[in-house]
């Protein structure tokens, strides 16, 4: 929409269009998967550090154990029995799961969640690529705009009905955050355009 704003050309808006997608969609892919690797690392770190601890004092781990489950409302005397079933079957994966909530056998994946990410990205943005580039020159800001409304009323109310949230909130909240998005880029392009830089 910038560019658009800006410039009537088809190659310039094309141009822009598809490296402001391949460089979001990397960009994301890449922040994604810093933070994913991040995180993936803590909880090698946690779990790590839980083995320590299960080698080096056993007697206070199940103690922890005990106390964890007596948190979670158990008597004392059925915390201690259920700490003990646990850690005789897999002392380890009882300590994680209580204490970490972590299955070490399921760690997060950085690379999924890259390739996701540049995905979801690249599915959003050629909407509006295509859009711009596809009518005369004359309806291309319209039709852009209404085919980004309408792609992001679909992606809110989806959104909300996997996450069992309000649709109507969600929808409206995504359609508003598209359209002031919208008209600040096309309303900069505008502004650049005619400063003729």
């Amino acid at each position: 929409m910038g560019v658009a704003g800006a410039s009537n050309s088809a190659g310039f808006i094309l141009t822009a269009g598809v490296a402001g997608l391949a460089a979001g969609a990397l960009s994301m892919a890449v922040g994604e998967y810093v933070s994913v690797s991040t995180q993936r690392d803590t909880e090698k770190v946690m779990l790590e550090k839980e083995r320590f601890e299960l080698r080096n004092d056993p007697q206070g781990e199940l103690e922890e154990l005990v106390g964890l489950y007596e948190k979670k409302g158990l008597t004392n005397a059925t915390a201690r029995l259920v700490a003990k079933e646990l850690t005789t079957r897999d002392v380890f994966a009882a300590h994680v799961d209580a204490e970490l909530r972590l299955d070490p056998n399921d760690l997060v994946n950085p690379w999924y969640a890259a390739f996701a990410s540049a995905a979801a990205f690249f599915s959003g943005a050629i909407i509006p690529l295509i859009a711009i580039l596809l009518p005369p020159a004359s309806i291309r800001i319209p039709t852009t705009f209404v085919a980004v409304v309408a792609a992001l009323a679909i992606t809110g109310s989806w959104s909300a009905q996997v996450g069992g949230a309000n649709k109507t909130t969600a929808t409206v909240r995504v359609v508003l955050g598209g359209v002031l998005a919208m008209i600040i880029t096309f309303g900069i392009g505008k502004l650049v355009g005619n400063v003729g830089l």
